[in-house]
C-alpha cells in the first residue's frame, strides 16, 4: 500500500490551529452566556429579545452599544425612504451581471454622488472587504502604483479583512508585517526598497487615528503607497463626513489609496473606494481585475437609493448636527469612565477587562440592560481583552450615565473628577 502524504501548514501569513484552538473557547463561553447569537426586535431604539433566547429570557429589553451606525443614519427616514424610491424608480433589486458586461445606471449615479462628495473618483463595492480582496493583489503586482512591485507591509493591527489578503499578495511580491504603526520601521524598508505600500486602518476598530501626517512625509520623500481602510471614521469626521484620512492627509493623490464602508456612520451598505489622481485606464483595470468589484455581486438597487439619500444628507447642516450629538456623548461618557481613548474624537471605547473577568462582565451589563461586545483573542491580542462601547449620536444621557454605572459596577475605571467640579 502506498503512503500517503501528509501535509504540514507552513503559517507565513495566517494560522487557524491557533486562532479557532484559542478564540472559539471566548466565542463559546460567549454564547452560553447569552452575549452571541442574540436575536432580539428593535423598536424605538429599544431591542427585545426574541422568542428562543435561553440565558435571558424572552422580552429582555436593552439598548445596543455595540452598534457601529454612529449617526443614526440607518433609521433616518430619508434614507429608507430613499432605498424604497430607488426601487421603484428603477423596477428591479439586483441586476446580476457584470458591471463591465451591462449594468443599470443606478450604481454610475451613486458614485458619481459620492465622487462629488469626496472630490476624487469613487468606485463602489458590496463591501470593503471586497474591495481590499480586489485591490491589494493589484497593488502587490504594480499594476495599481507606478508599475513597480512594492514590498507590501501590513500594518500588525490590521483589519482582519486587509490581513487575510496577505497570502494571495505573497504570490505577486514580498510581504512584511509591522509593529502597530511604528514609522522607524516603515522608513527602514522605503531605504531599503525601491517601492514600499503601507496597509493599515485609517481609523482602527478598537480606536485611534493613523499617524496620517507623518505616512505623508515618508510618502513625499520616498513615494511610499498608502493604503487606509478609514471606515470607521466616515461621516462621523470632518466636514462633509469625509473622514479622518481625507480630512488629515497632504496627500491626496496616486500615493493614498482609501477604502470605507458605507454600513457603518453612513447608515446604508456597500463600500467605496476613494481614488485620487488615476486615469480612466486604470480605474477600468481596478473593474475587470479587481475580482468581485466586477463579476456578480454589485450593490442591490436598494442600497444605491439609500446611498444616495445618505449623501443628500451629507450636504446639509443636519450632519454637523448629528456629528455634534455623537461628539457631546463622547465627552459625557469620557466625563464617567477612563479608557486609553478618552479624549479623542474616535466613538469606539474600550473598556479593561482580563480574559477571565471579560464575559462575566459583559453577561452583567446585559442584565442591566445594554449590550456592549466583550473582545478577545483573536480580535485583540491575547490578554488584552475588555468591553467595546461604541457611541451613537441619538442614545440618551440617561442611557449613557445608567450604562457607566454598570460599568463601573463590573470593575471599569471611573474618570477622575474634573477639578472644581465637587464645589473645591
Amino acid at each position: 500500500m502506498t503512503e500517503r502524504i501528509t501535509i504540514s501548514p507552513t503559517h507565513h501569513y495566517r494560522n487557524n490551529d491557533k486562532l479557532i484552538g484559542i478564540g472559539n473557547a471566548f466565542w463559546d463561553m460567549s454564547e452560553r452566556n447569552g452575549l452571541a447569537g442574540i436575536v432580539a426586535d428593535l423598536d424605538g431604539g429599544v431591542l427585545r429579545t426574541a422568542p428562543g433566547h435561553e440565558f435571558i429570557g424572552e422580552g429582555h429589553e436593552f439598548v445596543n452599544f455595540s452598534c457601529c451606525s454612529y449617526l443614526d443614519l440607518d433609521s433616518h427616514p430619508r434614507v429608507v425612504e430613499g432605498g424604497i424610491e430607488a426601487l421603484r424608480r428603477y423596477g428591479v433589486l439586483d441586476h446580476c451581471i457584470a458591471r463591465s458586461r451591462v449594468q443599470i445606471p443606478a450604481m454610475l449615479e451613486l458614485e458619481d454622488s459620492l465622487g462629488e462628495l469626496f472630490g476624487a473618483h469613487v468606485v463602489c463595492s458590496i463591501a470593503a472587504s471586497t474591495a481590499t480582496f480586489g485591490l491589494l493583489p493589484l497593488i502587490a503586482s504594480g499594476h495599481l502604483g507606478d508599475g513597480t512591485r512594492p514590498l507590501m507591509v501590513f500594518d500588525k493591527n490590521a483589519h482582519v479583512s486587509m490581513a487575510n489578503v496577505k497570502p494571495v499578495c505573497a504570490d505577486e511580491t514580498e510581504v512584511v508585517t509591522s509593529p502597530h504603526h511604528d514609522l522607524d520601521f516603515i522608513e527602514d524598508k522605503c531605504r531599503k526598497y525601491a517601492r514600499v505600500a503601507y496597509v493599515c486602518d485609517g481609523s482602527d476598530s478598537l480606536g485611534g487615528y493613523a499617524p496620517v501626517n507623518e505616512l505623508s512625509e515618508l510618502q513625499d520623500k520616498y513615494g511610499l503607497l498608502v493604503y487606509y481602510d478609514d471606515s470607521h471614521s466616515l461621516s462621523a469626521y470632518g466636514e462633509r463626513g469625509v473622514g479622518h484620512v481625507r480630512t488629515h492627509s497632504p496627500v491626496l493623490d496616486e500615493r493614498t489609496i482609501t477604502v470605507v464602508t458605507l454600513n457603518k456612520a453612513f447608515g446604508t451598505s456597500g463600500a467605496a473606494i476613494v481614488l485620487d489622481g488615476y486615469d480612466k485606464e486604470t480605474l477600468r483595470v481596478i473593474e475587470r481585475f479587481g475580482g468581485a468589484l466586477n463579476y456578480s455581486q454589485l450593490l442591490n438597487t436598494a442600497a444605491v437609493g439609500a446611498g444616495l439619500a445618505s449623501a443628500e444628507i451629507h450636504r446639509t447642516a443636519e450632519l454637523t448636527t448629528l456629528q455634534n450629538r455623537l461628539h457631546a456623548n463622547i465627552g459625557l461618557f469620557d466625563s464617567l469612565i477612563h479608557t486609553d481613548q478618552s479624549g479623542g474624537t474616535y466613538p469606539i471605547r474600550l473598556v479593561p477587562m482580563s480574559d477571565e473577568t471579560v464575559i462575566e462582565a459583559g453577561r452583567q451589563v446585559f442584565e442591566a440592560g445594554f449590550y456592549v461586545s466583550p473582545v478577545f483573542f483573536p480580535i485583540v491580542a491575547r490578554g488584552t481583552a475588555g468591553l467595546r462601547v461604541m457611541m451613537r449620536a441619538g442614545q440618551t444621557e440617561e442611557q449613557i450615565r445608567a450604562l457607566c454605572a454598570a460599568l463601573i459596577a463590573v470593575g471599569a475605571r471611573p474618570a477622575a473628577p474634573v477639578p472644581g467640579e465637587d464645589g473645591r
